[in-house]
């Protein structure tokens, strides 16, 4: 029975191997921000469509988003039709690449700080380990909580005696 399965998985394998070099083309070209060298108006409405969907920037503050929306409309504005860089004056090249940077600094922390992570941990109490979930972001309020209130308990203790 199993003879015939090696074959059969190695026929699927390029396939399952081009499905996902596509899907990480799209998150490595998220994940570098803008380069103004390519079209960039492909990549302002894969960027807006990515903040709409809020699964790759799950933690990007109403604030950031805002910033990023208007950043680009910015860049859409300063590069015009042409949308080619080495064209423009240099006080508009600068204004463009100052506007890039802005969003390439928001857009990779978001997206760093969206990144899912999963650890296997045994809960208080129990001895059955469970796997747990959370981004990046939310693992760091929960520790900042819990350091919180750990300094809270000492000084309240302190204040105590």
């Amino acid at each position: 029975m199993y003879r015939w399965m090696l074959p059969v998985f190695l026929a699927f394998l390029p396939l399952a191997a081009a499905s996902a070099s596509i899907n990480s083309n799209d998150a490595v070209a998220l994940d570098k921000g803008i380069d103004v060298e390519r079209s960039f108006e492909a990549q302002r409405r894969v960027i807006l469509q990515a903040l709409a969907e809020g699964e790759i920037y799950k933690e990007i503050s109403p604030e950031d988003m805002q910033i990023v929306r208007d950043s680009l409309a910015r860049m859409s504005g300063l590069l015009g039709d042409g949308q080619d860089v080495k064209r423009l004056p240099d006080a508009t090249r600068i204004e463009v690449f100052n506007e890039q940077e802005r969003v390439n600094a928001l857009l990779s922390r978001a997206h760093a700080d969206s990144r899912l992570v999963c650890r296997r941990e045994k809960p208080t109490g129990s001895n059955r380990p469970i796997n747990r979930c959370m981004t990046v972001a939310a693992r760091n309020r929960e520790r900042d909580g819990a350091q919180d209130l750990m300094r809270y308990h000492k000084k309240a203790e302190s204040n105590e005696r």
